[in-house]
């Protein structure tokens, strides 16, 4: 007998090669998509940490925010390992690339790059710490054919423009050197990153400022340097309470940006998983049908050799055996799919913490994916082979008993079978899928658009001045900026840096001038009187206060209790985010500090006000003394377009297992009930009726699908929006999307995948149906 299968084996190979090479491709497919998502997972989700493994990760940010600050104190502390300086509003500008942003960090010693935050490289090399002519970029920079090899020109600032500008004036364009620069490198670490959706960044060796310090740090050397520093495990406590004694010095801690990093990274890891989830039942139903068609087919054409003497054990063996090379290469296809795949992953904010981007194998998980794979094609084949093939009976429904049309009634009948459970299944899953991908679609749709979801209804900030100095008169200017046609409101904003406990509160004023800029809220109401506080959400969870409660406030005039009146956002700048801090009136703010770290203003303007022609007006009308410039944009909004994607993606997979499921029911019904079908065209069921049962049948299962998956999606997305916005963190607004497309849409699927089998039914050969047994 065994012989008899070997011979089996080849003329399936010859009879029915094309429908194993169509198997072999679905598999190849199924298992490229599942195990690039999962092996894609594993390898975003540790990007953070292998990147901090090998760059000498900064702990902290020190920003006196002044000249003369004691770095060489600083350094000289036991606890601290390394530390670099950078000077504070100053920049440098590229000729070539007029419309970028100037790049905000320069390194001003050679300890950057190579003692502390020493990036990994990725094309070219490190600049030398010597030469003024060289510098490296990040990968986004690059990717705008600032590769490595090309020259360009940094333009600098004469040595008075520099001290105006550090002053807070406007300038124009740098008079000063040109300076011809290599890009010797493409870098990254934690630090040199890109944000999502941003230009990148150019940055310049440290021998720039060694060779220019008065056309970058002012003749005086009046630029105010701040600095990465990095300190032994436990020291951050010293390192605080040395700052404290120092005055007004705000120190952030790179812990919390990792750890938001880690959140997002983790919710795009969480994504991807459920994708492969999706993608795997996809799998499963294609695949299926691919398998049920073929073992269906072969267990039939098997069936003489049983009146021989094979057993059914043996009809399965040769059944799962010629699907077995078919598993196996289609597996091994999906695995070097998987491995080409990998190129583009991870994908996200991920991505851009990467140290190893490119082609990667995930060793652990592609051969078990693999060798699993192929077991499951294979059983599943061998277990469709064993199943008995007994005819559906026909049982007596109450849908009978309904005064309905005979096509009517039997599609309905053959739609809430039991056999049709997994269409079902699919149909309910695939709404489900569509409604929460378009409601978490427009979430993020909202929240790209509007800056007032990250805590921005301003759309100017202005400058008067830093370190205690305000360079023009604050408040005369804020009441004429106020007086302009179309400015909706202004705040007069002052900014310290204090402390509750251990952790540091970046506190402003919230002083409004004529018409206030409103806070962005999510709980609770802004302050009105001296002794309350609106606090930022990461400021609030560090602190583990809310709404009620009372918190310790202390700056460099002494400590105040203040009670929490609500929690919200604070302002982006190019050192805090918009989740840290705390606005107070300025009654509390002058009891508490003594100055201020920066003084400037935040002017919201009214709807369809062009923010760049009222920017050019309020300078103007300065007399050029006022800079004014648009918000800093949170790296978060860059963040939310990248989590859309796996979402979005997981509702097309959906919609396909849906699709995919509906389609094999609809077949299925037909070959299980074709002896029933018979019968009913010999007592005079119509052709078009018979290809009517079978949309009965679609369209029930569509009906079922959108009447319980509807509502469960919009549940699903607005719950994962809900997640996404406490991730990010920022305002939470019930997303709602219009499906009034959906019903017609399902409709129309329906129909289209009830073609086939409709026809199918109505072309039945009836005699041959009739003696099946």
């Amino acid at each position: 007998m065994d012989g008899i299968v070997a011979a089996w084996l080849r003329l399936e190979a010859r009879r029915r090669g094309r429908s194993l090479l169509i198997l072999a491709l679905l598999v190849a497919f199924g298992t490229a998509t599942v195990l690039t998502a999962v092996a894609g997972a594993r390898r975003g989700g540790g990007a953070v940490d292998r990147l901090l493994a090998v760059t000498a990760p900064a702990t902290a940010v020190v920003v006196p925010n002044r000249a003369g600050f004691d770095w060489a104190g600083l350094r000289a502390l036991p606890q601290v390992e390394a530390a670099t300086t950078f000077p504070g509003y100053v920049s440098t500008a590229v000729a070539e690339d007029p419309d970028d942003d100037p790049s905000p960090f320069v390194a001003a010693d050679a300890e950057a790059m190579t003692t502390i935050e020493r990036p990994v490289v990725l094309a070219g090399r490190l600049p030398d710490p010597a030469s003024a002519h060289e510098a490296v970029v990040t990968p986004a920079y690059a990717a705008r054919g600032f590769g490595v090899g090309r020259r360009v020109t940094v333009l600098l600032p004469t040595p008075g423009d520099a001290a105006a500008a550090i002053s807070g004036a406007r300038t124009g364009p740098p008079r000063g050197p040109k300076v011809p620069v290599t890009i010797v490198g493409v870098v990254r670490s934690a630090w040199y990153a890109d944000e999502p959706g941003g230009r990148g960044h150019f940055i310049p060796s440290p021998g720039l400022v060694a060779a220019y310090p008065d056309e970058i740090l002012g003749p005086g050397r009046q630029a105010p340097l701040n600095g990465l520093v990095r300190v032994a495990e436990g020291g951050l406590p010293a390192l605080r309470a040395w700052l404290a004694a120092r005055g007004d010095v705000e120190i952030i801690e790179r812990a919390d940006h990792l750890a938001h990093l880690r959140q997002v990274i983790g919710f795009e890891t969480g994504c991807l998983l459920v994708f492969a989830v999706a993608a795997f039942l996809t799998a499963v139903v294609l695949v299926g049908q691919a398998v049920f068609r073929y073992a269906t087919a072969s267990a039939a054409d098997l069936r003489p050799l049983t009146l021989v003497g094979m057993t059914r054990r043996q009809a399965a063996t040769a059944t799962a055996g010629a699907v077995l090379p078919a598993a196996f290469l289609g597996a091994g296809a999906g695995v070097l799919g998987a491995v080409a795949a990998s190129a583009w992953l991870p994908y996200g904010t991920a991505a851009l913490y990467e140290p190893s981007p490119g082609v990667h194998a995930d060793l652990p998980v592609l051969p078990a994916g693999w060798a699993a794979v192929t077991a499951l094609v294979t059983a599943g084949a061998a277990v469709t082979a064993l199943l008995p093939r007994a005819r559906p009976a026909v049982r007596r429904s109450a849908l009978t008993r309904l005064a309905l049309p005979v096509p009517v009634t039997t599609g309905l009948r053959f739609a809430l079978e039991p056999g049709n459970g997994v269409a079902l299944f699919g149909a309910v899953t695939g709404v489900l899928g569509v409604v929460a991908a378009a409601v978490f679609a427009a979430g993020v749709a909202d929240a790209a658009a509007r800056p007032e979801r990250f805590g921005q209804r301003y759309a100017l900030m202005v400058v008067f001045g830093f370190d205690g100095r305000a360079f023009t008169p604050p408040r005369p200017a804020l009441e004429s900026i106020a007086a302009l046609p179309g400015v909706a409101g202004v705040l007069d904003l002052r900014v310290a840096a204090g402390r509750s406990g251990r952790v540091s509160v970046v506190t402003h004023t919230y002083d409004p001038v004529g018409p206030p800029v409103p806070l962005v809220l999510t709980e609770g109401a802004g302050p009105v009187s001296g002794d309350e506080v609106v606090l930022a959400l990461t400021t609030a969870r560090d602190l583990g206060v809310g709404v009620g409660d009372r918190i310790p406030l202390t700056g460099d005039a002494g400590t105040r209790e203040l009670r929490v009146s609500g929690l919200g956002f604070a302002v982006e700048s190019s050192t805090t985010r918009y989740d840290t801090g705390a606005w107070v009136t300025p009654a509390a703010y002058d009891t508490i500090f003594t100055g201020f770290k920066e003084h400037g203003g935040l002017v919201a303007l009214d709807p369809g006000r062009d923010p760049s022609a009222m920017a050019a007006r309020i300078s103007d009308g300065s007399g050029g003394r006022l800079l004014v410039f648009p918000p800093f944009v949170p790296p978060q909004r860059g963040e939310i377009r990248n989590v859309a994607v796996l979402p979005v993606a997981l509702g097309v997979f959906l919609t396909v297992l849906a699709l995919g499921a509906t389609a094999h029911a609809l077949f299925t019904a037909v070959r299980r009930r074709a002896r029933e079908l018979a019968v009913l065209r010999a007592l005079g069921l119509t052709p078009g009726q018979t290809r009517a049962v079978v949309v009965v049948q679609g369209g029930v299962t569509a009906l079922i699908g959108l009447v319980a998956g509807a509502p469960l999606g919009l549940a699903l997305g607005r719950m994962v929006w809900r997640v996404t916005a406490g991730i990010m963190p920022l305002q939470y607004v019930p997303p709602s999307a219009p499906l009034v497309w959906l019903a017609p849409v399902a409709l129309l699927a329906v129909v289209g995948l009830a073609l086939s089998p409709g026809r199918r039914a109505a072309r039945l050969p009836l005699g041959a149906a009739l003696r099946a047994e």
